[in-house]
């Protein structure tokens, strides 16, 4: 099992973060109370956020045993283990295992790589058919505020869907454009994402693709509802047309 490491997807996922917790600071609470991570990785997006925000804490959680030592390694080396923690194992079976008060706030940039199956070049960045499974296990696993990335590709609309009809708003986001990389460029994913846009499902160009870090939210303190707007950053109508049904 390697460590996944994407330059420019990380610098943007840690700045969006940074971001969105400074910007609803008082509603998020996480001065009061940390917060939890699905998917660390190195830990290097997160450490810079740690940094960047004191009294912030984070406990992070990876499946990737060579993942969490490098993350364990990187936030040692800045002088952040006090603050930011990671364990090993899976998010949905420990994360709320430890009991006391659980958390009301979620960050992760899960794997969102859509293809058939998981014999791709990095199986750990499958996230599944259509690319959003992690996202919709981690919207119906009940926390209040799940900051995430969408990428334009994964099935979007139903994402931001589902999470509505769990009571979530997008209250703001983060997008950029992104080229596809060695793993969007493997030709059983790169035909797999073809289909599932011409389905409808996702956007993608010729070579390209858009990702955004978006904060979903139940909390009444926190004014917006940018679903849509999401939606078209990500170049996916939020109404797409309803096939007419042929009279019988």
């Amino acid at each position: 099992m390697s460590c996944f490491s994407s330059a420019d997807e990380s610098a943007h996922y840690g700045f969006s973060v940074c971001m969105l917790l400074d910007q609803y600071r008082e509603q998020l609470r996480w001065e009061h109370e940390e917060i939890v991570e699905l998917g660390t990785g190195d830990a290097t997006a997160i450490s810079d956020v740690v940094q960047a925000l004191p009294g912030l804490r984070v406990r992070g959680f990876d499946i990737s045993g060579p993942s969490v030592d490098r993350a364990r390694a990187n936030i040692a080396e800045r002088g952040l283990g006090d603050r930011y923690a990671v364990e090993l194992g899976d998010f949905f079976d420990q994360a709320d295992a430890a009991g006391g008060e659980r958390a009301s706030t979620v960050i992760s940039n899960p794997p969102y790589i859509p293809a058939p199956d998981r014999d791709i070049l990095m199986p750990e960045l499958w996230g599944g058919v259509h690319g959003n499974d992690l996202v919709l296990q981690l919207l119906k696993a009940g926390y209040d505020n799940v900051v995430t990335a969408v990428a334009s590709y994964a099935d979007p609309l139903t994402s931001v869907r589902t999470a509505e009809d769990l009571g979530y708003r997008v209250v703001n986001f983060l997008a950029m454009g992104l080229d596809f990389g060695t793993y969007s460029s493997e030709p059983k994913v790169r035909e797999h994402i073809r289909r599932l846009c011409a389905d409808g499902r996702g956007w993608a160009g010729d070579d390209e693709y858009m990702v955004a870090v978006a904060l979903f939210t139940r909390n009444p303190e926190i004014p917006g509802d940018r679903g849509d707007q999401l939606l078209r950053a990500l170049q996916v109508d939020p109404a797409p047309a309803v096939p007419a049904v042929a009279a019988a």
